[in-house]
């Protein structure tokens, strides 16, 4: 082996470890990135549950709210049949 070719093969590993040394750190910035998304993910998650558990108690307070409103419109449209007919 030449003088030469030894130093085409000590480039070519000097090149191997910057190219191997800039993909570990591309490797750990995507896994930082994607523990902060995975983290804002179950975050999500968790709202989702709290909506879903709350659901239905508000559909059941909705449904009052709407007999109490329909209550009330009886009650003025009687006043002004009572006052207009009587």
């Amino acid at each position: 082996m030449s003088f030469k070719q030894a130093k085409e093969i000590v480039e070519k590993l000097e090149f191997s470890e910057l190219a191997l040394r800039k993909s570990f750190k591309d490797i750990n910035t995507s896994s930082k990135v994607l523990n902060e998304t995975t983290k804002e993910l179950e975050k999500s998650l968790e709202k989702q549950k709290l909506v879903l558990t709350q659901l239905p108690t508000m559909n059941k307070k909705i449904n009052v709210l709407r007999s109490l409103i329909m209550i009330n419109i009886g009650f003025i449209l009687g006043l002004f049949v009572g006052k207009y007919l009587l």
